[in-house]
């Protein structure tokens, strides 16, 4: 018979939801378990039959406890971070293989008119901790901005600006080169709200015309790797983000904008900046 556990810890296992949102929703009695609404402190397994607002959730294949696979997923233009698009649009789960167990966990997300490194993974807790802001994982972009940003612009970036849902700044500015009309920089932030990146330029009167995840937390996007490719990250790798998850970093008292990149890291040199494809599209079962 399949042990039971916590109905916090078991949906969040399965990614529904941090241990602390699932617990208001079983608060809010719009949890139930086989057909009655659940309470804190009970227990349930996956084969039973547990409902968010009357919709049943997915529970199959859950994720044996203590395994953490991680998958890096360098994401085209185009795909949405969501695992079905009611416009049709492709997904990124579409290109994912199988994964060994469990499903697969998408790490924060990328809006579809953004590029770069993603991350999934077949724990939960790894997930949530790795999203959680008490965290602060560092994310860090590639921005292509219209125009070169005045001193006046970069300072306000990094001493923080007022956004709809509350202040936000970047850790650090790079600028690395000026292409025509436009103007790259690189910024690292310890947050994943929504469309921030691109928020904090509007902010200061600029826009954002491209943008790229490079790196989240210790884990680097690999510079010759095309779009659309997926690679699993070694057991060090999986360390090393746990590890990052744990602590909460401390902030830079007086973040400054850095000098440029090198030449090796800019525009044009690299499969991060081309909108190839890797081979034919493939959708396996995720």
């Amino acid at each position: 018979m399949e042990a039971s556990e916590r109905l916090q810890k078991l949906l969040a296992g399965a990614g529904h939801g941090s241990r602390r949102t699932i617990e208001e929703w079983i608060r809010d009695g719009r949890v139930s378990v086989n057909g009655r609404v659940a309470e804190l402190g009970v227990r349930a397994t996956a084969a039973d039959d547990i409902r968010l607002d009357g919709k049943k959730l997915e529970l199959g294949g859950i994720a044996p406890a203590g395994t953490s696979t991680v998958l890096l997923y360098n994401k085209p233009l185009g795909e949405v971070t969501t695992r079905s698009d009611p416009q049709g649009r492709p997904t990124v789960f579409e290109r994912l293989p199988q994964p060994p167990h469990g499903r697969w966990i998408v790490v924060g997300r990328l809006d579809v008119n953004t590029s770069g490194l993603l991350l999934f993974t077949t724990d939960g807790g790894l997930a949530h901790r790795l999203m959680h802001p008490s965290a602060e994982v560092e994310r860090e972009y590639l921005v292509r901005s219209r125009g070169v940003l005045s001193p006046a612009q970069l300072r306000r970036l990094l001493d923080g600006v007022q956004l709809e849902d509350g202040p936000g700044r970047f850790d650090s500015v790079s600028p690395s080169r000026t292409e025509g009309a436009h103007a790259w920089y690189r910024v690292v932030l310890r947050e994943g709200r929504n469309r921030e990146v691109r928020r904090l330029w509007q902010a200061v009167d600029s826009e954002v015309s491209r943008l790229l995840r490079i790196r989240y937390g210790p884990v680097q996007l690999p510079k010759d790797m095309v779009t659309g490719a997926w690679q699993l990250l070694g057991a060090d790798q999986v360390s090393a983000l746990a590890g990052a998850a744990a602590l909460v970093k401390p902030r830079q008292a007086s973040p400054e904008v850095r000098p440029p990149v090198a030449v090796a890291e800019r525009a044009g040199g690299s499969p991060w900046y081309r909108g190839g494809q890797a081979g034919n599209r493939k959708k396996p079962s995720v």
